[in-house]
């Protein structure tokens, strides 16, 4: 194979499913990596130049950033769905409408990000509880990353463009090139300049931007297999819903995961400035943790979805069992990783012990979930390819809903002693472990049913 073979679409619909799903899976691992990488940097300057309480403004800047950001999220979705769809199906017009589709609609959701949300963002972390000590730098990372929206939302949704035709290397190599400016700038920022919280969102936004251009820069050079031009970038009312209608249950999933953390949230902050820091440093190493179980859901969702367009549902479930092996084995090994090497990771992040100890502690609560995790992920990217994205929403809705939030304040409450009148913080981890391991065995159950093979969502 030749070095530019590696950034062609690759064809899903022959060969080995799981040797498809793999090496298609593992630079988008690497990519989604990468990803982890910005906020991860982040963590790791401020926490090392400033401080811990900038090591916690950082952190509890999340959930709300990602409440706001998961539009994008469903947009990307729905535009890797009907992009596979139709390159499966070798529907050159689709493919063309349904890029172009994505590409206004992602024009305008960022507009509105970037002029709406900066306005009401300290009134919510107000309402959050987020602590006086860190409030106005979490308040400032957050209306700097807002005002970048449009570089961050163009990424991600050229992003699954790419990934959708097959090209997870073109979009892990431009990644690359940004995380490595995000890490150069954030230290020239904060070590020099001193512009703190402020200095490491100024990063993450110039680099996203130049990921974002190089992946438009990519896509117009790829004109033997879609048309790229203004007849495509009108705005289109049947593929806007089919779009919607692909992509915003998985953003309202997304959305939903983000209310429930947000909730729980508010409950984090009862139990002071040294849980919220050792929260964000668990937050960050789960964020790789995790990353197996979201890459391969990804690479299934595009696998299923060319298949899909091929009308080869045998591969698609051949492809889903092999590749789900593959994850859940991949999962235990790195559970085992961490159990042996957990607490050097912390230590990345903190100089001081506590936080590292009770970092490591609450990372062990949670390792059996990551294995279930695996499975609903792997098995929830094949109902996305099939064009079934409600049914991952309702299970995301029952378990972040009716489950993690009442299940959190209730073993917080349960724990409650004279010598621990706020309740035990570790509550927090059990009750999100007991949430991932119900969310899988629902997935699995309604994968076996068969259920998402009577919503198969076809490019017209």
């Amino acid at each position: 194979m030749k070095f530019r073979d590696l950034f062609k679409p690759i064809d899903m619909t022959v060969g080995s499913p799981a040797g498809n799903i793999v090496l298609f899976m593992v630079p988008m691992l690497i990519g989604n990596i990468a990803q982890q990488l910005y906020n991860t940097v982040d963590s790791i300057i401020v926490g090392k130049f400033v401080g811990d309480n900038a090591l916690a403004a950082v952190g509890s800047a999340g959930p709300l950033l990602n409440l706001f950001l998961m539009l994008f999220v469903g947009i990307s979705v729905g535009a890797g769905i009907m992009v596979s769809q139709a390159f499966g199906a070798r529907d050159r017009e689709s493919l063309s409408i349904a890029i172009g589709t994505c590409i206004n609609m992602t024009f305008v959701s960022s507009v509105v990000i970037m002029v709406v949300v900066p306005l009401i963002t300290r009134p919510l972390l107000q309402l959050l509880g987020t602590p006086e000590a860190i409030i106005d730098w979490a308040w400032q990372y957050l209306v700097i990353l807002f005002l970048g929206t449009l570089g961050s939302s163009y990424y991600n949704i050229l992003g699954g463009i790419l990934r959708g035709l097959g090209d997870s290397i073109s979009a892990l190599v431009y990644l690359l090139i940004a995380t490595a400016i995000n890490t150069v700038l954030d230290y020239v920022f904060v070590r020099y300049f001193g512009l703190g919280v402020a200095g490491v969102a100024l990063a993450t936004i110039i680099a996203q931007f130049v990921s974002a251009i190089l992946s438009l820069r990519k896509l117009m050079h790829m004109k033997h297999l879609f048309d790229f031009d203004r007849r495509y970038l009108k705005f289109r009312k049947d593929p806007m819903v089919r779009l919607l209608k692909l992509g915003l249950p998985s953003g309202l999933t997304q959305a939903i995961f983000s209310v429930s953390l947000l909730v729980v949230q508010s409950l984090t902050n009862t139990f002071g400035e040294q849980y919220i820091a050792a929260n964000v440093i668990v937050m960050r190493v789960d964020g790789f943790v995790m990353m197996p179980a979201f890459s391969f859901g990804q690479a299934l969702t595009t696998f299923t979805g060319q298949n899909v367009g091929a009308q080869r549902m045998d591969r698609v479930e051949k492809g889903t069992f092999q590749g789900t092996m593959i994850g859940v084995a991949t999962s235990v090994v790195i559970a085992v990783l961490m159990f042996l090497f957990g607490r050097n990771l912390m230590a990345i992040f903190t100089d001081t012990e506590e936080l590292v100890q009770l970092s490591f502690s609450m990372m062990m609560i949670l390792m059996p979930g990551y294995i279930a995790m695996e499975v609903t992920q792997c098995l929830s990217g094949t109902m996305h390819g099939a064009g079934d994205t409600m049914t991952p929403m309702w299970i995301s809705l029952f378990n972040s809903v009716i489950i993690r939030v009442p299940l959190a304040y209730l073993l917080v409450n349960l724990s409650k002693t004279e010598l621990l009148p706020q309740g035990n913080c570790l509550m927090l981890q059990y009750s999100l472990v007991i949430t991932w391991l119900i969310g899988a065995a629902l997935t699995l159950i309604l994968y076996m049913s068969g259920v998402w093979k009577k919503k198969l969502s076809l490019p017209e």
